[in-house]
């Protein structure tokens, strides 16, 4: 199991930034990613990237918004996110997976089993 610590979440106005931060430890991995749900919806995937090339995935309401981004010697993850929308507000999750991969995409849901206790951001109008 790969323990997973988050922090950076807080509440903020439309348009700032924040930066979550997501540190791993215990057993290796191969993708990292940030996962979101907001009050009444499904966990959603935000970002995720894969360690061994880099490749990133976003979902397509944070692209250009939301930069995904590793720091391979401390195996962090951070998500930068900017020009932040109140429909952003969610508690926001850090996950893990390994291969093999269950799903067919590397960014696919099901390929992520170690997950963090979430941190809430919040984007007031």
């Amino acid at each position: 199991q790969v323990q997973l610590v988050e922090s950076g979440g807080g509440l903020v106005q439309t348009g700032a930034s924040l930066r979550l931060s997501c540190a791993a430890s215990g057993l290796t991995f191969s993708i990292m990613g940030w996962f979101r749900q907001a009050p009444g919806k499904e966990r959603e995937v935000v970002a995720v990237v894969r360690w061994s090339d880099g490749s990133r995935y976003y979902a397509d309401s944070v692209k250009g918004r939301f930069t995904i981004s590793r720091d391979n010697a401390k195996n962090t993850v951070f998500l930068q996110m900017n020009s932040l929308k109140p429909e952003d507000t969610a508690v926001y999750y850090c996950a893990s997976g390994r291969r093999p991969y269950s799903g067919r995409n590397f960014y696919d849901t099901e390929n992520f089993a170690s997950w963090g206790q979430g941190t809430q951001v919040t984007v007031s109008s």
